[in-house]
């Protein structure tokens, strides 16, 4: 017994590879690709870690695989899900599963957008990646099909397979098998269309490794097995599999005895071929049955010779995709299925897709299975642990906006994806980032519909089988050798990657410069995608690619002069050089070749003047930047003429100072610098130039020192010379350069020896006679004397033991104060230059003592200052006889004290100084330096510019710790002494710091402001809170103060006095009340009496008030009428609302001794006849007269009104129709109110009605889960039936097993028990843990539980509170979550929120089950919002 293949064709394979060289040619190909390896490929695109980004992680590994027997009596139901780590793979779209009857090799919907279903899409990066496939039709085939069909009638082309020959399958059941050579030629014609009669159309090819055999399955079930060499037919199998099925597919295995086959029942059998005693046989084998499960799509692993010793290829794997689920198993040493895994939900039409590749990751290559379903592609990496056995781990899947078709890869970075409307989508693996997408409509592609239906025998298929063959085009695609083979109704398509060369080609092609310049960066850098030609390491590569650029960059600029508009504006040539010449400058600087830019590319566009100018302005950037800091000496000269010429000269400084002018002439670009006002660029040619630091100090001083010798002011161009000439100094000594960059180090040491030498000139260089001494520190003292001073502290701030730098200190300092001596006296005479000088400020003398004083105060000072010169600046600054900048000199002295100089004073002589000029601040520093508090109070008091601060300061001292009792005993006494200046100066400040400090002598204080006034604003200040005083601890306020308050008010605000008894508490009723009566303020002795209870008392004072108006009505003319009736009705209106407010507490005999006498005085004046009071307005006292009645109505009984007023003996004589109006006024208030409330009685009524009826029926409404299955473990609820755990639906229509929720923890504590929470809704509005309280739950976020499930209830027993909670009518959450929903449905103050304000006014202590609040404060009711209005309209309507 031996197995096949025999030897009967050793030529074969020879003949195989010569036909792959011959095809290679023939398209093209480059020649570096042919001799690369397979693993060579992939080490050159793989093996880089630093490129590695795939997110991996481990699915768990399987203790014990299950067999096939277990998988296949496994259910396979559609509707079952899975739970994936991610959850993004579970579609749950529903789409119809409608199958279409499609009897034709192309289907119908080739190039129809309609059926793409759109997503995120990709971000567009194309521009980026030029054209990466190649696509080519070869005629030479496409031809030969077209006339097979034609004259032997072979029929439309059905599949085609690919290896050194190409095959492909015809509808009349013949094998056309063509060459892969420059001819294309067809070299066998195998089968017979009487066969293809009985066979019906080839379903399916497959070629072995060494393209030997050829194995063809028919539509109608039959299976042959071809000798390519030969073409002699060398198997018929016909019973492999179940009759009456076709083959979906025939895949020849790494082994050439071993083939797999997939019929349309879903099944997929294992064919193994033998030959014995020179018989050949097949052997057939079921590995899944169609019975369970049924597969549409298999792929077995094959390997390329270079990998034949993989440890993974000893199992010879196999991924089989079913519509539910993806298997991979071994077929050797024993069957086994090493892993499953399922897809969850999808659209039931989408096409299931499998692809093996061997990929390198973490320097290891192992195979990679991409499978897909819709529009995620997931990638699983295989691998084969240390024991042996398989392991699988996950990579990061692609999403994509479209549904595949086919999914090939073409190499281990780049996969080849077709879409549904048949476009190509090119992606790379790694960074999933879309390359290309080619438009294959007019391939007019084949698909297998009718296979997959069955039609041949009779579409015995499943309908689920029958619409996922809409779409599928298995055998219309194959892949070999980096090239994808297309197969259309009447011709083939080959595609295959670009070179690199040629993608770049591509876009010269097609006049894209400027792409192909960007894409050839990308090679260079090594950040392209998709590389095909370029080997060898980095640096080789980098320069192929930069040879190929520059070359590229010649055309371009040849291209830029050859375009450039020969006639138009000048803007218009400038507009296309600003196009293109930045390009070329761009690449040039980028590959490293200013040689080439400043040579032969300046040459070449120096000859266009336009582009010249261009090309300069190009280079500012990258001189800016300092990216580009070399120039030959003809572009930089050319560079500033240019600049010149277009007046920039602003531009020309910024780009001298960042440029190596050491090639230019220096003279003559200092002189241009220097006539354009360039003092920058000026300053840095001689420093870079020529090392020269002071020559520029010097011209800078020309300029500025004559006008401020002379007193002028200077120009702003002069005052930006004298900033720069100090910032220069300050750069140069502390060894910096300027405007950028550092000195030298060898040249620090010099440079700052030259900048103090220079300082200490005695006379400039070119002086002229009347030049006064050390004219360059007189300048700068005199340009900026705080600045100058600066600069010097900064730079002795860097003296560190150098005995020359600090002997140019002390001359610094000997020169800004010159000493002269006298030789009579022999003793030292000092004559400063700034003291005794008039052109100095005080300003100007305070900053330098003051940087003397710092320089002094150092500890590592070794400056010597004469002391006599601080007092001569005492002087100087204190002079009383000079009134003029006190606040300045003040300063002055202030901060040189501070400064550290105050040892240099004798301070005593300093405070009496300091007294005498007024200068308080420095009497105040004085002062805390001796701790003399209670003396800085008169300072404050003394400066009229502080004076306010003075309670501040009061209080810190009496307050923050730290301060001794002494101390603290002197400033509260001398705040005593200055109470009254305290309270003039800001009563409100005083009497807060009387009230936190001075609590207990508040008599004393009393005592002391003897002006009436001046007490009054204090007490006020002090009693009234509305002052906006409040003190730390309770004041004890006696009455006699309070009332002593109030006596000052009655004298000097008498028109406030009853709103502020109503705040005051401190004070006697009595007592106070007779201060009232001694000022005749009658209203607040009224309030006064109401207050004491004599409410008789109180209204008889303003019923007496009132009579006197209505009386001066009576006698007083018809002038102050309006005026007199404002009164009367002020005084009235207060007069019922004083009767209004006590009416309550009073029975029926008291209310009418305060209504009727009221209602007397009222209408009093009406009975006065027309003769005796002809001017008196009848018709305004009428209505003030109505108001009462109404106002009375409420507390007294109409009929005892009307009694009262019939017993009026003038009224009783005949005269009711006088007041007839008055009658009849209050019958119609009494009618409308009875209907009033007869109507909102019963709307009030029908509302709570149907409001507990809707609020009913929405809590014991049944519930109507969304689903039959678990919504946390995906399982239906039936298969777990057995289990004693319930089931809980939520009304949000979500379902869950008890024990699902109980591991999520989605329960809550809500008055002592425990409730479910929905887990999905939780989740989607970001809850996490679920802590929310009960206010949340009404509001919606948490859905509590409807099913009432007994372990989910437990009262908390031990818990008072939750006793006490039971012992309520307590609404759960449901109940209050649908309260809620009813009121939204009203908008304003509902009649809900009305019953709710009743019941809360009935009992403030029962529980409310509407109402969120316990307070019953008026401010909160909606009764007394001013916007309430009664609504009468019907109730809503619901919703079912």
């Amino acid at each position: 017994m031996e197995n096949e293949p025999d030897h009967e064709n050793v030529e074969q394979s020879l003949c195989g590879k010569a036909a792959e060289e011959e095809l290679n040619k023939a398209f093209n190909l480059e020649t570096s690709l042919s001799k690369f390896s397979y693993i060579d490929l992939d080490k050159e695109l793989e093996f880089k870690n630093d490129l590695i980004d795939d997110k991996e992680f481990d699915i768990p590994q399987v203790d014990t695989p299950p067999t096939l027997e277990s998988i296949l009596n496994e259910t396979d139901d559609e509707d079952e899900s899975f739970v994936l780590e991610d959850p993004t793979l579970l579609n749950i779209d529903t789409i119809d599963s409608h199958s279409y009857d499609t009897s034709s090799v192309a289907s119908s919907d080739s190039g129809d957008r309609t059926n793409l279903k759109r997503k995120k899409k990709l971000p567009d990066c194309f521009s980026l990646h030029g054209s990466v496939m190649r696509h080519s039709l070869l005629k030479g085939i496409s031809a030969q099909i077209v006339s097979a069909a034609d004259k032997v009638d072979a029929g439309l082309p059905t599949a085609i397979a690919v290896s050194s020959l190409i095959a492909v399958g015809t509808s009349h059941g013949l094998a056309l098998i063509f060459g892969k050579d420059q001819n294309q030629a067809l070299r066998l014609c195998l089968g017979s269309t009487s066969v293809g009669g009985q066979y019906g159309a080839i379903s399916a090819l497959s070629i072995n490794n060494d393209c030997s055999r050829l194995l063809c399955g028919f539509a109608k079930g039959q299976i042959t097995m071809w000798d390519l060499a030969s073409g002699k037919l060398l198997r018929s199998i016909t019973d492999a599999h179940p009759p009456g099925t076709a083959i979906l597919h025939i895949k020849f295995t790494d082994d050439p005895t071993l083939a797999i086959c997939n019929d349309s029942g879903g099944s997929v059998f294992e064919l193994t071929f033998k030959r014995v005693m020179g018989v050949r046989t097949c052997e057939s084998r079921c590995l899944f049955s169609g019975s369970k499960g049924e597969v549409c799509c298999i792929e077995p692993l094959h390997s390329k010779p270079e990998l034949k010793d993989h440890p993974i290829t000893q199992f010879s794997l196999l991924a089989m995709a079913s519509l539910t689920k993806i298997l991979v198993i071994g077929l050797k040493p024993s069957l086994k299925v090493w892993m499953t895994f399922p897809y969850g939900r999808m659209d039931p039409s989408s096409v299931p897709l499998l692809a093996w590749h061997f990929v390198a990751v973490h320097n290891y290559v192992n195979p990679m299975l991409a499978f897909c379903r819709g529009d995620v592609v997931h990638f699983l990496l295989v691998k084969r642990d240390e024991s042996g056995a398989i392991h699988v781990t996950k990579q990061k899947h692609l999403h994509l906006y479209y549904d595949l078709i086919n999914f090939t890869w073409i190499n281990s970075r780049t996969v080849v994806l077709l879409d549904s409307v048949e476009k190509l989508h090119v992606i790379d693996r790694q960074t999933q980032e879309e390359l290309e997408t080619v438009e294959i409509s007019e391939v007019q592609l084949v698909y297998n519909s009718s296979h997959f239906k069955s039609l041949a025998t009779g579409g015995n298929v499943s309908q689920a089988l029958a619409l996922v063959g809409e779409k599928a085009c298995y055998q219309s695609i194959s892949s070999y050798g980096g090239q994808i083979f297309y197969l259309g109704t009447k011709s083939v398509y080959v595609m295959m990657l670009r070179s690199w060369r040629e993608r770049v080609d591509h876009l010269l092609k097609q006049d894209c410069l400027t792409e192909a310049l960007a894409l050839a960066w990308s090679f260079h850098e090594g950040k392209a995608k998709a590389v095909v030609g370029l080997s060898g390491d980095a640096s080789k590569r980098k320069a192929v690619v930069a040879d190929r650029m520059v070359e590229i960059l010649f055309h371009y600029a040849d291209r830029a002069l050859k375009k450039c508009p020969d006639q138009g504006k000048i803007q218009v040539m400038e507009q296309h050089f600003q196009d293109m010449v930045p390009v070329i400058v761009d690449y040039c600087l980028l590959l490293q070749r200013k040689d080439l830019l400043f040579s032969q590319m300046y040459d070449k566009l120096s000859e266009n003047s336009v582009a010249k100018g261009v090309f300069l302005e190009c280079l500012e950037p990258y001189i800016l930047s300092d990216k580009l800091v070399g120039i030959t000496p003809q572009v930089m000269k050319d560079l500033i003429i240019h600049f010149q010429d277009k007046k920039l000269m602003e531009n020309v400084e910024a780009l001298i100072v960042h440029m190596d002018i050491t090639s230019l002439d220096i003279q003559q670009i200092v002189l241009m610098c220097w006539e354009n006002r360039l003092y920058d660029a000026m300053i840095y040619v001689y420093n870079r130039g020529m090392n020269e630091f002071i020559s520029p100090m010097e011209k800078l001083f020309r300029v500025i020192a004559p006008p401020l010798s002379a007193g002028k002011t200077l120009t702003d161009e002069q005052v930006v010379m004298g900033n720069k000439l100090l910032v220069y100094i300050s750069c140069c000594l502390a060894g910096r350069a300027y405007p950028l960059g550092d000195i030298p180090e060898d040249l620090v040491p010099l440079v700052k020896n030259q900048v103090f030498e220079f300082l200490t000139r005695l006379h400039s260089a070119e002086a002229s006679p009347e030049e006064e001494i050390y004219p360059h520190v007189r300048t700068l003292l005199h340009f900026d004397t705080r600045e100058f001073l600066n600069v010097l502290a900064l730079t002795f701030e860097d003296f560190k033991n150098d005995k020359q730098a600090v002997e140019y200190q002390q001359r610094i300092v000997d020169i800004l104060l010159k000493t002269r001596w006298c030789t009579e006296r022999m003793v030292s005479l000092p004559h400063q230059v700034m003291v005794e000088n008039s052109d100095f400020t005080p300003s100007q003398v305070g900053c330098l003592f003051t940087f003397l004083a710092r320089q002094l105060a150092k500890p590592d000072n070794t400056l010597f200052v004469n002391r006599t010169l601080f007092d001569q600046v005492l002087e100087f600054l204190c002079s009383p006889d000079d009134d003029s900048r006190h606040s300045e000199r003040q300063q002055v002295l202030l901060e040189l004290l501070q400064a550290g100089g105050i040892v240099q004073f004798e301070e005593s002589r300093l405070i009496r100084m300091a007294e005498k000029a007024e200068f308080y601040q420095i009497c105040e520093f004085m002062y805390e330096r001796e701790h003399q508090y209670d003396k800085i109070i008169d300072c404050y008091l003394r400066d009229p510019l502080r004076e306010e601060e003075v309670f501040n300061y009061i209080h810190n001292i009496l307050s923050i710790p730290g301060h001794s009792a002494e101390e603290k005993q002197s400033v509260w006494q001398k705040a005593m002494n200055h109470i009254e200046e305290l309270v003039s100066l800001k009563p409100c400040k005083a009497a807060e710091l009387v009230a936190t400090h001075f609590s207990g002598q508040i008599e004393t204080v009393i005592k002391k402001l003897q002006n009436p006034i001046l007490l009054f604003k204090f007490l006020r200040s002090l009693l009234d809170p509305r002052e906006g005083i409040h003190a730390n601890q309770e004041l004890q306020i006696s009455p006699c103060i309070t009332e002593q308050f109030i006596e000052l008010l009655c004298q000097f605000n008498p028109n406030h006095v009853i709103e502020t008894l109503q705040v005051l508490e401190c004070y006697r009723l009595e007592e106070t009340i007779q201060i009232t009566q001694k000022y005749q303020l009658h209203e607040v002795t009224a309030h006064l009496l109401e207050k004491k209870g004599d409410i008789h008392g109180a209204f008889l004072i303003m019923l007496e008030r009132l009579q006197s108006k209505l009386q001066e009505i009576t006698h007083q003319g018809e002038s102050n009428e309006a005026l007199s009736l404002k009164d009367v009705e002020d005084t009235m209106v207060e007069t019922i609302a004083l009767c209004q407010r006590n009416s309550h507490h009073l029975n029926q005999q008291q209310r009418e001794a305060l209504w009727f006498p009221l209602l007397e005085a009222m209408m009093a004046p009406q009975k006065l006849s027309v003769s005796t009071a002809p001017h008196l307005p009848s018709e305004a006292l009428k209505s003030l007269t109505m108001q009462v009645l109404n106002s009375m109505a409420a507390f007294i009984a109409l009929p005892s009104i009307l009694q009262r007023i019939l017993q009026d003996p003038v009224y009783g004589k005949g005269k009711l129709g006088e007041i007839q109006g008055l009658i009849l006024g209050m019958l119609d208030t009494f009618n409308y109110e009875q209907t009033l409330l007869e109507t909102t009685t019963n709307l009030l009524n029908q509302d709570l009605h149907w409001s507990l009826c809707n609020l009913r029926a929405s809590v014991t409404r049944g519930l109507n889960p969304k689903q039959d299955y678990c919504s946390i473990c995906l399982q239906q609820y039936k298969r777990r039936q057995e289990m004693t755990e319930e089931i809980i639906v939520f009304s949000c229509g979500h379902l869950y097993h008890s024990f699902c929720l109980q591991s999520k923890e989605c329960t809550i504590e809500i008055e002592g028990q425990t409730r479910w929470t929905c887990y999905k809704c939780s989740s989607s509005n970001k809850v996490g843990k679920l802590t929310e309280n009960s206010s949340e739950i009404k509001k919606g976020r948490i859905t509590p539980s409807q099913v009432k499930t007994s372990p989910s209830y437990h009262q908390s027993k031990g818990d008072p509170a939750a006793k006490k909670a039971t012992s309520e009518p307590v609404l759960d959450p449901q109940q209050i979550q649908a309260f809620d929903q009813l009121c939204r449905l009203y908008r304003g103050s509902s009649r809900l929120a009305l019953l709710t304000e009743l019941s809360q006014s009935r009992s403030s202590e029962s529980y409310r089950p509407f109402g969120g609040s316990q307070s019953g404060s008026a401010f909160n009711s909606i009764f007394q919002n001013e916007n309430f209005q009664l609504q009468l309209i019907p109730p809503p309507a619901t919703e079912d």
